[in-house]
């Protein structure tokens, strides 16, 4: 095993559903978590709660031309948003608390320094062609790693973008797979991992000097799509989720998590019906979501591999998003949100059983004003 596997014994974990709310519209398409706030998108609608008094705090994006909303990303003062138009939406918050829309990505500023010359287009269709710095099809998702002042965005029109956050320029554009790109994850260390609906995971790396991104490593266990990636905290194992039903889980093998280490294949995990949806990292766990309707938990055991310890039942329909929330007050107290296309979020409180004697508190989240039992 890599240096970086951390073998825990299997602990017994205790869970409850501590509210069921309800969005206006239907089909939660994803969730996010800034500080307090919840964002949760359902269609183009994005619906945005104060955790700490449990009260909607605005709605925003009424426009339906921009289609479904499929990601949610934040740096220290804006928030980025990924449409089914092709564009990526920046937003900011008024001194009331409302989101105001800044600009699109890209800007019109950025549009006009590329418009004119001949080589800033791209073929995209026979006898269409488009500006390399914008996608022309769904924007499927979104990462900031704020500590680079970086965000990366990948498409239905198999590329991924890079962008400066700051001046809001498009640095790079590459054509990462042979289909739709559905999903990425980028470590702290800016390893890219894009996966697709050719079933490949590629994994992308630029070295000090060069400036653009090359292929280091092509990932193709997966039968079908590739929907869902999540990395672990600190970037050694990445989890990867398909059409298959399949979970696969990957690992650096090298020293110290360096950028040219070796991604290896660790075990493929079994236990949903329907294809894998979403997937997240928390703490020493990671969770699934799927259109079999269900959550699972997972976490290692005492002999290295991944067992399912919880399944959380209760989504009429499809787990489509899911979003880690925040620990809880005691250690190993962990929350998070599901979101479902039966209009649903459910908040879940994980816990180990060694710390549920000396927990005394409930976590209760309104959406629409009125508790709602599970």
């Amino acid at each position: 095993m890599s240096s970086q596997l951390h073998v825990f014994p299997l602990q017994t974990l205790k869970h409850r559903c501590l509210a069921a709310l309800k969005t206006r519209s239907p089909h939660i398409s994803c969730l996010a978590v800034r500080d307090n706030l919840l964002y949760a998108a359902a269609i183009n609608e994005i619906n945005v709660f104060d955790l700490s008094n449990h009260s909607p705090v605005d709605s925003f994006n009424d426009d339906p031309t921009s289609g479904f909303v499929k990601s949610i990303a934040f740096n220290k003062t804006k928030i980025f948003t990924a449409h089914q138009d092709g564009k990526i939406r920046i937003w900011e918050i008024t001194l009331s608390k409302k989101h105001q829309l800044l600009t699109t990505l890209p800007t019109v500023k950025d549009r006009f320094l590329h418009f004119i010359l001949p080589k800033n287009y791209v073929n995209v269709r026979r006898h269409k062609k488009r500006l390399w710095i914008e996608h022309w099809d769904t924007v499927s998702g979104l990462v900031i790693l704020n500590q680079k002042e970086l965000m990366y965005s990948v498409s239905w029109d198999k590329s991924f973008k890079i962008w400066n956050v700051n001046n809001r320029r498009c640095l790079e554009s590459v054509k990462a797979h042979e289909d739709a790109v559905n999903t990425l994850v980028v470590s702290d260390n800016g390893t890219v991992y894009t996966g697709s609906a050719d079933g490949l995971i590629s994994v992308w790396e630029r070295a000090n000097k060069e400036r653009r991104h090359s292929l280091v490593a092509t990932l193709d266990k997966h039968k079908s799509t590739v929907n869902a990636l999540a990395l672990n905290a600190d970037g050694s194992v990445l989890f990867s989720g398909g059409c298959d039903r399949s979970i696969m889980v990957w690992e650096k093998k090298g020293e110290n998590n360096a950028e040219n280490d070796h991604v290896g294949f660790v075990e493929a995990l079994w236990g949903h019906s329907g294809p894998i949806l979403c997937l997240i990292n928390v703490g020493d766990l990671f969770v699934s979501g799927s259109s079999d309707r269900t959550v699972r938990v997972w976490q290692r055991g005492k002999e290295g591999g991944f067992h399912c310890s919880i399944v959380l039942e209760g989504h009429e329909k499809p787990v489509k998003s899911l979003v880690a929330v925040a620990r809880g007050v005691f250690e190993g107290v962990f929350t998070f949100c599901s979101g479902s296309l039966d209009r649903e979020i459910r908040v879940w409180e994980i816990s180990r059983c060694s710390n549920l004697k000396n927990k005394s508190h409930e976590i209760r989240i309104l959406l629409d004003g009125v508790p709602k039992s599970c």
